[in-house]
C-alpha cells in the first residue's frame, strides 16, 4: 500500500467519527503528517475530543488525555522523581506526556506555569524533571482543545505556546443534515468503537518520511518568505509571523503536495495552508480585530503574487 492511500484510508476512518467536517480533518491530517501540534479552538460538544481520539486510533498512536483544570500540576504531565525505600533509589515516574498523542483538552483552564510545561515537549520532544532529561515517545504530537477567549475560567494561551502550534483549527457547527447523521449513527452505539487501525506506527513515520522528500522550490521558497514578510508590515498587523511559521508553513505545503500527489509544491498548496498555519500566530491591531475591513491574511494572500509555477 502506497503511502498516499494510506492517508487517504486514515481521514476515511476518523470520518465515521466526526461526522460532515471533511476539511478540518484533512487539514488536522496534514499537521500531523508535517510532524506538527494541532491547536482546535470551538466552543464545548462539538466533537473535538472525539477527533483527537479519531486519529489516535486510526494512526495506532498510544494517547493520554488530560482534562486541564487550575489545580492540574507541570509535573501531572512531565512526571515526578521519587525515593524508592525498596531500592534506596530515586526513581522516575513517567507524567501524562509520555505519550504518542498527548490530549490537553481545554488547555487554557489551566494555570501558566503548567501550561508552560508542555513547551519543552512540544518544542523538543523530552522533559526535564529534576535536571534529568527524558525524551517522548516518537512519533509525539499535542493535540490541545481550548474554550474560546473569555469563556468562563479561561485565560489566553501565552505567544510562547501558540507557536508551538503548527496549525490554529476551528470545528464549528455542524448543518442539519450532518447532525440528523450523527443521531443516526448513535443509534447503533458509539461511532469511536467503530473506527479501525489502518496505519502502523512505522507506517506512519514513512509517510512523514515522504512528506520530507517533497521537493521545495527557490521561487516557492521566496513566494512563503514574502507572504511571511507581508504579516510583518501590514498596517493592522501589530506583531507579524516568526521565523517558526515560515518553516510551519513550509513543512504543511510539503504535506499539501504529497497528499495531493506530487512530489512538488506549487504556490496552490501555499495558499491552501497559509492561513490555518498563521493566523493564530499574528498580534491584530483593534481594527484588525474588529474585521470592519476584512482579513488582513486574507489581503495578503490576494496582495502577494505567487510565482509562475503550476
Amino acid at each position: 500500500m502506497t503511502e498516499r492511500k494510506l492517508a487517504a484510508d486514515v481521514i476515511l476512518e476518523v470520518r465515521k467519527a466526526v461526522v460532515g467536517k471533511d476539511a478540518v480533518l484533512s487539514k488536522a491530517l496534514l499537521a500531523i503528517l508535517a510532524r506538527g501540534h494541532i491547536l482546535l479552538e470551538d466552543i464545548p460538544g462539538v466533537g473535538k475530543t472525539t477527533m483527537a481520539l479519531a486519529f489516535s486510533r486510526a494512526l495506532s498512536l498510544r494517547y493520554h488525555r488530560v482534562q486541564f483544570t487550575p489545580d492540574v500540576m507541570p509535573s501531572d504531565l512531565t512526571g515526578f522523581t521519587m525515593f524508592n525505600k525498596a531500592t534506596g533509589q530515586m526513581e522516575y515516574q513517567p507524567g501524562a506526556v509520555l505519550c504518542n498523542l498527548f490530549l490537553a483538552d481545554e488547555l487554557n483552564r489551566a494555570t501558566s506555569r503548567t501550561q508552560s510545561a508542555l513547551l519543552e515537549a512540544m518544542e523538543e520532544g523530552q522533559v526535564t524533571v529534576d535536571g534529568v532529561t527524558h525524551p517522548v515517545p516518537q512519533p509525539f504530537l499535542v493535540i490541545a482543545t481550548q474554550n474560546p477567549a473569555g469563556a468562563s475560567g479561561t485565560q489566553l494561551l501565552p505567544d510562547s505556546q501558540l507557536d508551538r502550534f503548527m496549525v490554529k483549527l476551528s470545528l464549528g457547527y455542524p448543518s442539519a443534515a450532518d447532525e440528523t447523521e450523527l443521531l443516526r449513527r448513535k443509534q447503533s452505539g458509539n461511532p469511536l468503537s467503530q473506527v479501525e487501525r489502518v496505519a502502523t506506527l512505522e507506517e506512519l513515520e514513512a509517510m512523514r518520511a515522504a512528506v520530507d522528500r517533497v521537493y521545495l522550490s527557490d521561487a516557492v521558497c521566496e513566494y512563503i518568505v514574502r507572504l511571511i514578510g507581508a504579516t510583518r508590515e501590514h498596517p493592522l498587523i501589530v506583531q507579524g509571523a516568526s521565523p517558526r511559521a515560515t518553516l510551519a508553513v513550509a513543512a504543511m505545503s510539503r504535506a499539501a503536495a504529497f497528499v495531493r500527489g506530487r512530489d512538488y509544491v506549487t504556490p496552490d498548496d501555499v495558499r491552501l495552508v497559509f492561513a490555518d498555519t498563521i493566523s493564530h500566530r499574528l498580534l491584530l491591531s483593534p481594527r484588525g480585530e474588529s474585521g470592519e475591513v476584512g482579513s488582513p491574511v486574507e489581503a495578503i494572500l490576494k496582495g502577494v503574487q505567487p510565482p509562475a509555477i503550476q
